[in-house]
């Protein structure tokens, strides 16, 4: 995948956190596309869902944008979801880009 196919999915998604990964492209930040790891997005709704309640059940302060990626994913259903971010040298945001890679599902 490239930057400007990445940065037009990113566009499409209003929220706070897209807005940032966009950013951070932008600036010319390194990012991975891993195109070998695949999940629907109800498996990482059950995941990320349970580690939201986790953490403000203990007092964690969950990332920005986690409340609605969770929403999203829930919202997504059975769809095949890949993962993306930044470099490991940035502390950046990771997203979820649809199955044909057009479009940003989810990003916190």
């Amino acid at each position: 995948m490239n930057r400007d196919a990445l940065q037009s999915a990113l566009s499409q998604d209003g929220g706070i956190s897209a807005r940032a990964a966009l950013a951070e492209l932008e600036t010319g930040a390194d990012f991975e596309v891993f195109l070998n790891r695949t999940a629907s997005a109800q498996q990482l709704w059950r995941i990320w869902s349970c580690r939201y309640e986790i953490m403000l059940d203990t007092g964690v302060t969950p990332r920005p944008g986690l409340a609605e990626t969770i929403t999203k994913l829930q919202a997504a259903g059975a769809a095949p979801v890949y993962t993306w971010r930044p470099s490991l040298d940035r502390r950046g945001a990771s997203s979820l880009l649809s199955e044909n890679l057009a479009q940003c599902v989810a990003c916190w």
